[in-house]
């Protein structure tokens, strides 16, 4: 399962420079993760200091 940035996200960046495969990028002032490139590593939503990130 891919990983989805909420509407909690501040767009920090916190998590883009995290994720090892490059599945998240900024669209229009916000975070959104590439659901065909996301590995469910998890390791963007342990970076996360709002818990915006959740298991899709």
């Amino acid at each position: 399962m891919a990983y989805k940035i909420t509407d909690a996200c501040v767009n920090c960046g916190s998590c883009e420079g995290e994720c090892p495969v490059g599945a998240i990028s900024e669209a229009d002032n916000k975070r959104v993760i590439d659901a065909g490139a996301c590995v469910s590593c998890g390791t963007c939503a342990a970076a996360c200091p709002t818990e915006a990130i959740i298991e899709e």
